[in-house]
């Protein structure tokens, strides 16, 4: 049986009290909607999108879907002047007789694959789905005089997310039945209908605490700090596919860009490598450009390109020498922003993959780590928003972000550590290649021992 998505994108967006409705808001380089269709997108077991769009706006819902190549979407649709004439424009627009459909709110962009895995799969059973997680506070019944008249058993209490999922037969009995009684107006939720009319039993799903729901200012600025944090789960690719590619990786001699050349030649890459063994400090503009030119000239063309170039060095500010301050952001950062530079005309051609890496000191400063801590974080900045600027070239760009990783570096400053408590090189290196042939862009790609071992 086919599952639909039915993406409700018709909100006014009245309470963040902005212009523009909340799902059209930019956040981590893409709008809200954006973020939400690209999960149903690249969920296997999704068949087809259905937008629901504010009047006003069903230009720009398409031509948004379209943008960031959303294949699965079927149609946009207007929506009604309540969430439930809005699910129902999108329900009714579907031609199948029989099918799943999972209604979802746009601005959930946090939805989990898990989540729609699980929401498919409780389908087989029920045929009626919602997703909920239970309730953190204690629930309070007040009077209208504002005095408690009951304070519940917490543990009964759940609170609801989205998407709610359902036999659309039995969702379709439930909006008509809702057509004839005027007491259903007020309804906000399809789960509320199957049970008014008692047509069905509905299952919970548990959601996910990520699984926000964007509709005030603050839920604004909770949610780009989140999609900082995000972790893409990532599938595994067929490393055969970068046969005969060309990859050309910046610190290349040791550790994780080390592995990286040595597992991409082992699947047919042509691969050429860059350091300062070999002459290349990605800190000087001009070498870094000349190395690129040689790349092309000898192979025409450019595929991939990796920088793992970096420097550590840890002391309190106070006691850092000012030359070994600027060298170590010359590298870390600086380096980054050359490498980015020069590579977009290649990638441009290629439409290729540019891969950077980041720490997990990136979202905290800590103490002795400040110009390290602080470049890293500028480095995950810097992705994001070239990931804007590059989408209509098709260039993926990414950030990968491993746990403490067994690399001469680290022995460096922290002297030998137990093996088993560390990251391997060549497991990040295998993420990395995941990364470079997956088709998602602007993503901080977690990487923890949990993950890999």
């Amino acid at each position: 049986m086919k599952n639909y998505a039915i993406i409700l994108a018709s909100g006014s967006g009245e309470r963040t009290g902005l212009d523009m409705p909340k799902q059209f808001l930019k956040i981590a380089g893409k709008t809200v909607i954006e973020h939400t269709l690209q999960v149903f997108q690249n969920h296997p077991k999704i068949d087809g999108i259905i937008i629901v769009a504010n009047k006003d706006y069903l230009k720009k819902a398409e031509t948004l879907a379209k943008q960031s190549k959303c294949t699965k979407l079927l149609k946009v649709v207007q929506g009604g002047a309540t969430r439930k004439e809005s699910s129902y424009n999108g329900i009714n627009s579907i031609n199948d007789s029989e099918c799943n459909v999972l209604i979802h709110d746009a601005v959930r962009p946090f939805v989990s694959s898990k989540i729609i895995d699980n929401c498919i799969e409780a389908l087989k059973k029920y045929k009626a789905v919602d997703v909920a997680i239970p309730s953190s506070d204690t629930i309070v019944i007040a009077d209208k005089s504002n005095l408690i008249k009951q304070i519940p058993e917490r543990r009964f209490f759940r609170r609801g997310q989205t998407p709610q999922c359902f036999y659309l037969p039995l969702i379709k009995k439930a909006h008509e039945l809702s057509l004839q009684d005027n007491e259903s107006n007020n309804v906000t939720d399809d789960c509320s209908l199957v049970l008014k009319y008692g047509l069905s039993d509905v299952y919970i799903v548990e959601g996910d605490h990520f699984n926000r729901k964007i509709t005030y200012p603050l839920d604004l600025a909770i949610a780009d700090k989140l999609f900082q944090l995000k972790s893409l789960k990532l599938e595994d690719v067929d490393f055969r596919t970068i046969k005969d590619k060309v990859l050309v990786v910046f610190g290349h001699s040791r550790g994780i860009g080390k592995e990286i050349c040595s597992l991409s030649k082992k699947y047919g890459a042509k691969v050429w490598g860059f350091s300062r063994k070999n002459g290349v400090d990605v800190s000087n503009y001009e070498l870094v450009k000349n190395a690129l030119e040689d790349v092309y000239k000898n192979e025409r063309r450019i595929d991939y390109i990796v920088s793992t170039a970096g420097i550590l060095n840890i002391d309190y500010l106070e006691n850092r020498n000012i030359i070994d301050i600027k060298e170590e952001i010359a590298v870390n950062y600086l380096g980054v922003i050359n490498v980015a530079k020069e590579s977009l005309k290649y990638l441009k051609e290629s439409k290729g993959s540019l891969l950077f890496y980041t720490s997990s000191s990136y979202t905290r400063g800590r103490a002795k780590y400040c110009t390290y801590s602080s470049s890293k974080a500028a480095i995950v900045n810097l992705v994001q928003a070239l990931s804007e600027e590059w989408a209509s070239f098709d260039i993926r760009v990414n950030v990968i972000n491993p746990e403490r990783t067994a690399t001469q570096m680290r022995f460096q400053n922290f002297g030998k550590e137990p093996e088993d408590t560390l990251l391997s090189p060549k497991k990040v290196a295998k993420v990395s290649l995941d990364t470079l042939l997956g088709n998602f862009t602007g993503q901080v790609i977690n990487v923890t021992r949990e993950d890999l071992f």
